[in-house]
């Protein structure tokens, strides 16, 4: 299966069966009683994150996935079934993104997260009969399921992100340490998606290690492989930089990538690198402390600047031990902060009101009433049945929009829409 990163995909979640209008029949009883049954509620859609995923390459072809709807109610007071919720495997490390905003980030193997909700079951006429309301004529209809287009995106969690220009060695350095095979071959751009490799340290240490495509000048910008790869190196605690030791400017290399780091992200910049001087095999000891030299000027005196031969296996325990320090103070030191933000004053913010109405006039004979909590009524609410249409005339007198649509003038014959669902007159 091809590597996707990437995609667009239309979720919909089931519809909510309608409510039976449905009357008792037997046998010697000439006048049964209303018997209409609840219909059943639609199906969330459901994403969850899985280690036995690891591309987005179903949603290229199943653009709109859909949740089962709910059942309608029967005769008897038999309740619909509900539709089964739909359970959709994503790989760890996806974000879905909605009109809203972001929906899930899910980090975690077995994480859920619920990014359409089922539509409630419509009730049968048996759930109003009450002492004043003796044979309820009218039942409800199912509310429809959420529906939103969802951008997902993979940003491929690791502790270790390999990054360099084309050709510095990085997959050959991923196939050394792990058991990854990635392509391997001496031009650039062999590798063209994103792989992880498993790097055994010590007996009970071990680093998820991504190597990440290479990246050239104007990467941040879209130019090359870079900017649909960049994103992957995001989540990583710990970047390994590798430079080309054959290299007719290495340092000038190192400054390249590291300028397409700061443009793509601050804070991925930021990150903890180990830069990493690869191909030194066949070069005099002179040679590579020469160039050793150079990086660790342009890098900085505090970064760590290791010299290798991934192709040779030279110095790939130390590198790892390194690596391994360094990913586990990130870790310790992302965990301190995540425990202090825990117990750090909540935020407050305004719950969101569902009971929250408004009255709009759009002309002078029709009224526009929203909020949604009314809207779910109306879209519950058979417009052709009297008796339903009078029920929610009473739900809007009790919730106070009739008393406004009088105050803002309404006459008899005036139309009520209630946005987008359905319009009755006053």
């Amino acid at each position: 299966m091809s590597f996707v990163d990437s995609v667009t995909v239309t979720v919909q979640a089931g519809d909510g069966g309608d409510g039976k209008l449905g009357w008792r029949r037997e046998k010697f009883i000439s006048k049964g009683g209303p018997d209409g049954g609840d219909g059943g509620h639609g199906g969330n859609v459901v994403l969850v994150a899985s280690r036995n995923q690891d591309t987005l390459a179903r949603f290229r072809f199943e653009k709109e996935v859909k949740a089962q709807p709910g059942q309608p109610g029967g005769s008897s007071n038999k309740h619909g079934r509900s539709g089964q919720d739909l359970v959709v495997q994503v790989p760890v490390g996806t974000i879905a993104t909605g009109p809203e905003g972001i929906l899930a980030d899910l980090t975690e193997d077995g994480q859920e997260a619920v990014v359409a909700r089922g539509g409630r079951g419509g009730f049968g006429n048996a759930h109003f009969l009450s002492s004043t309301r003796q044979a309820p004529n009218f039942a409800e209809k199912g509310e429809p399921g959420e529906r939103r287009d969802l951008k997902l995106e993979l940003k491929m969690i690791a502790d270790v992100g390999l990054i360099g220009l084309p050709n510095a060695g990085k997959s050959t350095l991923l196939s050394r340490i792990s058991n990854a095979r990635p392509e391997i071959a001496n031009y650039p751009f062999t590798t063209l998606v994103p792989n992880l490799g498993m790097a055994p340290v010590d007996k009970d240490i071990a680093l998820l290690v991504a190597d990440i495509p290479g990246l050239i000048e104007g990467a941040a910008e879209g130019k090359g492989l870079g900017h649909d790869f960049l994103r992957h190196v995001e989540r990583t605690a710990v970047l390994l930089h590798l430079v080309d030791a054959y290299s007719n400017h290495p340092a000038a290399d190192y400054k390249a990538i590291r300028a397409e780091l700061a443009a793509y992200s601050p804070e991925l910049a930021g990150r903890p690198e180990i830069v990493v001087l690869n191909k030194i095999d066949g070069l005099d000891d002179e040679i590579v402390a020469d160039i050793a030299g150079q990086l660790q000027k342009a890098a900085g005196k505090n970064t760590h600047v290791m010299a290798i031969s991934a192709a040779a296996g030279t110095g790939l325990r130390p590198l790892l031990y390194a690596a391994a320090k360094l990913v586990h103070e990130q870790r310790a030191l992302a965990a301190a902060a995540a425990a202090e933000s825990e117990s750090a004053l909540p935020v407050i913010t305004l719950p969101d009101n569902a009971a929250a109405w408004r009255v709009e006039r759009l002309g002078p004979k029709t009224f526009m009433v929203t909020g949604r909590k009314i809207e779910k009524f109306a879209q519950r609410t058979e417009f052709t049945n009297d008796e339903a249409v009078q029920r929610l005339r009473d739900i809007l007198r009790k919730m106070g929009i009739m008393h406004k649509l009088e105050r803002d003038g309404i006459e008899a014959g005036n139309t009520i829409k209630i946005a987008g669902v359905g319009k009755l007159k006053y």
